[in-house]
């Protein structure tokens, strides 16, 4: 396969650090207008200012190696290279001051492709805007889709199977039913099970941590800290949310589905009943359609209330289920710390040991910033994500490169994970109208 070359834009490396090393054996072009447009980001104490002092710190290692601008190679092969548009004269670089950053970004592009015609030249943008405006030039545009899971092409956790009567009996007995070794399905995978001839006689069930077996579901009918599950996702749902082995959950639905509140009801269980826990850690990324945090009056409490009501919704509907008992029991928690809620934009650098750790809005995220997450778990905890694709006001990602699609698809085959894609929803038949019409 022959080299190409892949200019990339501010965007990409900004979303994702290491695309730097993403491009194989191919050549990676740094404009330096993107160079400056990093700087200026660097000094941002958010999580776009930290990728942008990563980006920072791997070329400035690279430069060791040699001039960035005659290129030096890349640890997975290729060459990295920083370049710019030359005067005429050959004097130094040409700026134009009153070109749009993108503007110059094409003419450059243009320019490397006019001196080697052999060799394809593309620009590697997020921008949509930008791809329109390179395509309308003559000059090949991509996206950034090396961390890309599309909607149709995401893992389910879910699957079917019919047995006949008799095997089904022989499940009940024994406890397991041995798959066929095809390695067709993965680990905590969960199965419905039909009775062949049957189609309305169904069990639960779903794959252990070995991917050979079929064994029964947690018995969870009589509902946990009052929520009692209304359909199968909802029961899968619970199970993995319950199980110990399971250390990470993500949870995929619309609006009213019940991610939210199945998560709260089981991590009040393992954290106030069964005490396996120290607290329950509830936290969401502060992203909205609107205002920004920093120009909110009050505290820091008071700033982050917008965001962070909808999880005091979901606590004050599990107190209500409870005929108001257990909604005095949860205000007391949060008074004595049992349960946190709080804004993502601190866990950078904590260790979260011994706690139920629930991630809400999760489809907001970056790749970077979901992984910053999961590494910040500590001995003893379990972690959750709940999330909707379909609902996303983060504008550095969209339905297909946010951090819950790419956590769900890296995940996939480790048995200490599980993932459940609600699909009914359940908080009220207007809300399940709206959700399936607007």
């Amino acid at each position: 396969m022959s080299a190409k070359n892949y200019i990339l834009d501010t965007n990409v490396l900004l979303h994702d650090p290491n695309s730097l090393l993403s491009f194989q054996e191919h050549n990676v072009l740094i404009p330096i207008e993107v160079i400056e447009e990093i700087d200026r980001f660097k000094r941002q104490g958010t999580d776009l200012g930290q990728n942008a002092r990563s980006v920072s710190r791997t070329l400035d290692g690279l430069r060791h190696q040699g001039r960035l601008i005659e290129g030096v190679a890349l640890p997975q092969q290729g060459r990295l290279r920083v370049v710019c548009r030359q005067a005429p004269n050959g004097s130094g670089p040409l700026s134009d001051a009153h070109q749009t950053v993108d503007s110059r970004i094409i003419a450059l592009a243009l320019e490397i492709q006019k001196d080697d015609p052999s060799i394809p030249t593309i620009l590697v943008t997020k921008d949509i805007n930008l791809r329109i405006k390179a395509d309308a030039v003559g000059l090949a545009a991509e996206d950034y889709e090396t961390d890309r899971v599309l909607l149709q092409d995401l893992y389910t956790g879910m699957f079917e199977r019919s047995l006949s009567a008799e095997e089904i009996a022989r499940f009940r007995q024994e406890g397991f039913w041995l798959l066929p070794e095809d390695g067709a399905h993965y680990p905590n995978a969960y199965c419905t099970i039909t009775e062949a001839g049957h189609p309305k006689r169904t069990l639960l069930s779903k794959i252990d941590a070995t991917g050979r077996r079929l064994t029964p579901i947690l018995e969870c009918r009589e509902g946990i800290w009052g929520i009692k599950p209304r359909n199968r996702e909802q029961h899968f749902a619970f199970d993995a949310l319950l199980d110990e082995k399971v250390r990470l959950v993500t949870l995929m639905g619309k609006a009213g589905t019940g991610k939210t509140l199945l998560a709260l009801a089981a991590a009040l269980k393992r954290t106030v009943q069964d005490r396996e826990y120290r607290r329950v850690v509830v936290a969401r990324p502060t992203v909205s359609m609107g205002r920004e945090i920093g120009f909110l009056p009050g505290t820091l409490e008071e700033k982050l209330q917008p965001w962070m009501q909808p999880i005091h919704d979901a606590l004050e509907l599990l107190g209500d289920l409870n005929m108001g008992h257990e909604h005095r029991r949860t205000a007391e928690l949060m008074r004595a710390g049992t349960i946190v809620v709080e804004a993502l934009s601190y866990i950078r650098g904590r260790s979260i040991a011994n706690q139920f750790i629930i991630i809400d809005e999760a489809q907001n995220l970056t790749p970077l910033e979901v992984k910053t997450i999961i590494t910040r778990v500590g001995h003893g905890s379990k972690i959750v994500f709940t999330g909707d694709p379909y609902q996303i006001d983060n504008p550095y990602v969209d339905s297909s490169s946010n951090g819950f699609n790419y956590l769900v698809n890296r995940f996939r085959a480790e048995p200490l994970a599980a993932h459940i894609e609600l699909q009914k929803g359940e908080r009220s038949e207007l809300a399940e109208l709206a959700a399936n019409l607007l």
